[in-house]
């Protein structure tokens, strides 16, 4: 048998797999590799480390943020809020919404533990948000291009994420399902879907305006694609829940400690961290104003220099969702939600060392560097995703030992 007709057998056999035993060898592939990563942070982690000495993968998986969701399960949430030496509130579990924290404890108590409910629960949304983004992607780029997304997804440099007590991975299950159903008009799906993310992760605010940028759209476009009576009922109140949802827990918070601003002032008490009492509270936009000058500072270039960088770097990255050929092709759905959850973060975040664990729900831009169909290009970005998974690992969790090794 000659070399191409070997090529062209092994090819076959891989095409010839379902797409969910294809995805399923991917994402485990990927975590066996993600393992590899942690066992190698371990072996590297020494005593400046939070972490001490070869921590256990068990310890690495439930540190930094496993541990606020982990008292909210353990513990509820304070009805007292508990205060910093300054006099203003101190970190406290508030800001960690609740439905992964107690999925979690639900799960970990047949389980053994709450850690390992959080594990498995990350474990098992993420490869389901492998499943339905090579469905979101596939109908728009090709299988081929699709599944190169997912392994880039599954590869990322935040892919620990699926690994660890955090609740990004069931946030990102619950909002590719919801894209998925907006691409396919599935509007029943999407009150159920909605208080789900909600009360996973921040977050929900963005879909709001991403229905009203998608309702727009529509209209503009109507006469190509016909805006039915029942589809502008379903983004209206889709849209509404979305903001009820959205604010929900603010209220929730407010009445239960009798502080209508204890959630906000919880968010706040993060950015005390990096700001001390200089900062202004909150004003929408203000956070990334205010870190351009603070980083661009501290890096010597000076205040100016971080307002022009900032200002182009807005300007970048509406052009790319605008203009780039690779991101049109993923469609209007994905363009939108991306425009919509980057706005949400200009308007409420204070960008620090979290920034790129952020920035994962626009995860499905992956299918626009698949699609090129160079196999040079493709093992370019995974070599480059597996490298920056890496850096993001051993910086916070191996060392873990300094003010921006914050994940």
């Amino acid at each position: 048998m000659t070399a191409a007709a070997t090529t062209r057998t092994r090819v076959g056999w891989w095409e010839r797999l379902p797409v969910p035993a294809r995805i399923a060898i991917v994402y485990g592939a990927a975590r066996v590799v993600t393992t590899g990563f942690f066992l190698l942070a371990s072996a590297l982690s020494g005593p400046g480390s939070r972490y001490g000495v070869a921590p256990s993968l068990e310890k690495l998986a439930l540190g930094w943020d496993a541990q606020w969701y982990w008292l909210a399960a353990v513990s509820g949430y304070p009805v007292d809020l508990p205060l910093a030496a300054g006099g203003h509130v101190a970190e406290n579990a508030w800001a960690f919404m609740p439905l992964y924290s107690y999925l979690s404890a639900g799960l970990g108590f047949l389980l053994g533990s709450w850690g390992a409910g959080a594990v498995t629960i990350s474990l098992a949304a993420g490869f389901g948000a492998c499943l339905v983004l090579h469905s979101m992607l596939r109908d728009r780029i090709g299988d081929s291009a699709a599944m190169w997304a997912v392994v880039f997804f599954a590869c990322g440099p935040l892919a620990a994420l699926f690994q660890v007590g955090y609740a990004e991975a069931l946030f990102l299950f619950f909002l590719f399902l919801a894209l998925r159903c907006v691409q396919r008009r599935r509007w029943g799906w999407l009150y159920l879907l909605v208080p789900a993310m909600g009360f996973t992760r921040p977050g929900i605010l963005a879909f709001a305006l991403f229905l009203g940028l998608y309702g727009v759209y529509r209209f503009v476009r109507r006469r190509k694609d016909p805006l039915t009576t029942r589809d502008i009922a379903h983004l209206v109140a889709l849209g509404g829940l979305s903001v009820v949802v959205g604010f929900a827990w603010q209220v929730i918070a407010g009445i239960v400690t009798g502080d209508p601003g204890a959630y906000l002032a919880t968010e706040l008490a993060w950015r005390r961290n990096w700001l001390g009492d200089s900062g202004r509270g909150f004003v929408p936009f203000d956070g990334f104003v205010e870190a351009a000058g603070f980083w661009f500072t501290r890096w010597g270039l000076g205040s100016v220099t971080g307002y022009v960088f900032l200002a182009m770097m807005v300007a970048a990255i509406g052009a790319l969702l605008l203009f780039s050929p690779q991101v049109k092709r993923l469609g209007i759905e994905v363009r939108l939600w991306s425009a919509s959850y980057l706005v949400y973060l200009l308007l409420v975040f204070f960008p620090q060392s979290s920034i790129f664990r952020l920035l994962v729900p626009i995860s499905p831009l992956w299918g626009a560097l698949a699609v090129p169909k160079s196999r040079a290009w493709r093992f370019g970005v995974l070599a480059l995703a597996l490298l920056g998974q890496w850096w993001w690992i051993y910086n916070m969790y191996a060392l873990a030992n300094t003010y921006w090794q914050i994940p």
